[in-house]
């Protein structure tokens, strides 16, 4: 048996024995994107902790190789694990198409929510069959999207768009900003030219521009945000395992950051501005595969 095995069994047991309604939601991000889950899962499920990491030393994701991004996952999953985490939802689209189904066969006790692309609600609110999703590369390499596409496209046409540079632009809190909204003509003007009606925000990071995105496609085009039905599974897999918190709780909420503390939080209380009391942030580095947490030293 080889160290990497004795490990993930190590993991799993012990999560399998302690996991209970008063562990946390662990959720996990190449950066400040997935906060678009957090918002929704925290206003669907406000009796519940959380830990939110942004794996920012790696930032962004969507340009990295798949095995790449399984082996980030899966070192921030024990990460969470150990700290007690009940459920780990993925808010990432690349990281979701990487590593989703090798974190359910690694941690086999543990329930995983993964993001995917919302072409099903797509197709079926399609009037003229034209519709566009955006996204990283990464995603829409993985077998994730491709088994979308082929289980619900019929005759539907579903037109793919890379974006790049809208993931940095959000991760520097460049929300409306005219180099912003240029990089939004460039990847969108393509899909109103082909027609598409509904378009899909296949990354975590796209709703912080919803507003921009809006105005680029015009009021014809619905554009669809994935987060909402992530916080309904999320809640849907604590019902269903018992697991979960009192609903006369408050929940608390932890934030890590792989990268560089005091920009993360500036740029988090940014997109969280509507969102009451302090934000903490504790900093995480990466040692030989594994993330660890450090102590936190800022002037």
């Amino acid at each position: 048996m080889t160290d990497a095995t004795r490990n993930t069994q190590h993991v799993t047991r012990d999560t399998q024995k302690s996991a209970s309604a008063s562990g946390l939601i662990g959720i996990f991000d190449s950066g400040v994107g997935g906060l678009s889950v957090w918002c929704e899962i925290i206003r669907q499920l406000p009796h519940e902790d959380t830990f939110y990491l942004a794996d920012q030393a790696h930032v962004p994701y969507g340009s990295r190789r798949l095995t790449e991004v399984r082996e980030f996952s899966e070192g921030i999953a024990r990460f969470l694990l150990v700290r007690g985490a009940k459920v780990i939802v993925i808010a990432c689209n690349t990281a979701s198409a990487a590593a989703l189904h090798y974190l359910r066969r690694t941690f086999p006790g543990v329930p995983f929510v993964g993001m995917e692309p919302a072409v099903k609600p797509a197709i079926e609110r399609t009037c003229n069959g034209v519709v566009g999703v955006i996204a990283t590369q990464a995603t829409f390499q993985g077998e994730l999207f491709a088994s979308l596409v082929e289980r619900y496209a019929d005759d539907v046409r579903v037109i793919t768009q890379f974006c790049p540079g809208l993931v940095e632009a959000v991760e520097a809190g460049a929300l409306d900003t005219p180099e912003t909204e240029a990089l939004l003509r460039e990847c969108l003007t393509p899909l109103v030219e082909a027609g598409v009606d509904q378009l899909v925000l296949g990354c975590t990071h796209y709703p912080f521009l919803r507003l921009a995105i809006e105005r680029v496609v015009g009021a014809s085009v619905m554009v669809i945000d994935p987060a909402p039905a992530v916080a309904r599974q999320t809640g849907r897999v604590l019902a269903r395992r018992g697991l979960e918190a009192s609903r006369g709780c408050v929940g608390r909420h932890l934030f890590y950051t792989s990268g560089d503390v005091v920009a993360f939080t500036t740029v988090i209380e940014r997109l969280l501005s509507s969102i009451e009391g302090s934000i903490e942030v504790r900093p995480v580095r990466w040692r030989e595969g594994r993330l660890e947490a450090q102590a936190q030293n800022i002037a």
